[in-house]
């Protein structure tokens, strides 16, 4: 979701995707970047317009209640070397933050597991990887062998990779497995179905808990017939909501989001507690979507400062086109 406007900058690299392990481990230990005060003049303007286009992943009562469910799988996975070990799926509308909370689950866990297995760089606690478009099992696997860096050639079949990539991952300790985009096997069809029966049999050779996500995969094919009752037996389901605003608690959960994400601003101009002044505004325009506040929020503070004004009015927040999905449910909140 980052802006365009940033790609420009100074020095732009693109970096590794997390779904091989050089791009994953880079995004574990990656530290954001340095925030510095807005009247140091070493600051410059291509920095400046990296910190914004990314700044810092926040905390929500989502990932929490993710984090908790997980440590809780984990446990009771541990002692279970074969069978149906439990997992998670995080499922919910697009730009709800499904990915970023299961990125943060990933990075929170091979931290910790860096700090219990000191020097034990060989490990691979985590494998990330998201389900291609018409995914077959042998391109599914293949997946797994892309992150782990395996040389993957035409002469190896199916069984052998995933011979190959179990075994690797039993040796690497690897104990979270995390797989993006589940929604995409539609098991009505033939190669989507194999796919899913490849899942299981990974989920029962490799000892590790196996968390999913995907947009609202109640409404999928992935939980129906004798397959999806099998996965609607291992799997809980963490329904990852936008976030509300009926209540009065409602309504503090988010204004202290929107505080958080203000406070990490550095222009000029800006004066503090305007975005929280119009927390409401903000809330219907991304109805309560963490990612389309996110990408809102950011591509308003690039503007400010590519243009000089060096802040976000409501009237910038409103030039600001967000995702179809976004716009296409809370149009009406830019008229008011």
């Amino acid at each position: 979701m980052v802006s365009p406007i940033a790609t420009g900058a100074v020095g732009f690299a693109p970096l590794a995707p997390p779904t091989v392990w050089q791009g994953w481990d880079a995004f574990v230990h990656r530290a954001p970047a340095s925030a510095r005060d807005v009247t140091d003049g070493a600051w410059s303007q291509a920095e400046r317009e990296d910190y914004h286009s990314e700044l810092a992943v926040m905390r929500t009562p989502a990932m929490d209640s993710v984090f908790t469910a997980v440590r809780r799988l984990l446990l009771l996975n541990r002692r279970q070397q074969a069978g149906a070990r439990r997992g998670l799926i995080i499922s919910g509308p697009a730009a709800t933050g499904k990915t970023t909370t299961m990125m943060a689950l990933g990075r929170s866990f091979q931290l910790a597991d860096a700090r219990q297995h000191p020097g034990q760089d060989g490990r691979r606690p985590v494998l990330f990887i998201s389900v291609p478009p018409a995914a077959t099992p042998k391109m599914l696997v293949s997946e797994f062998a892309r992150f782990l860096g395996m040389p993957i050639t035409d002469r190896l079949n199916q069984t052998q990779i995933t011979g190959a990539v179990c075994d690797l991952l039993c040796e690497l300790s690897t104990q979270l497995v995390l797989i993006d985009d589940v929604h995409l096997l539609d098991t009505q069809r033939r190669a989507g179905a194999e796919t899913s029966d490849q899942l299981k049999y990974l989920g029962e050779r490799i000892p590790a808990t196996f968390v999913y996500s995907a947009i609202d995969v109640e409404t999928s094919s992935l939980l129906s017939g004798v397959r999806g009752a099998q996965i609607a037996g291992r799997f809980k389901i963490f329904r990852h909501r936008p976030l509300a605003y009926a209540t009065e608690q409602d309504r503090a959960v988010w204004d202290d989001f929107v505080r958080a994400m203000e406070t990490l601003l550095r222009l000029r101009a800006h004066r503090p507690g305007t975005l929280v002044k119009h927390a409401s505004y903000l809330h219907a325009r991304t109805g309560g979507r963490i990612g389309s506040l996110s990408h809102l929020i950011r591509e308003a503070a690039l503007i400010a400062l590519t243009e000089g004004t060096e802040r976000i009015t409501k009237q910038l927040l409103s030039e600001v086109e967000l995702d179809a999905a976004a716009e296409a449910q809370v149009r009406p909140a830019r008229r008011k």
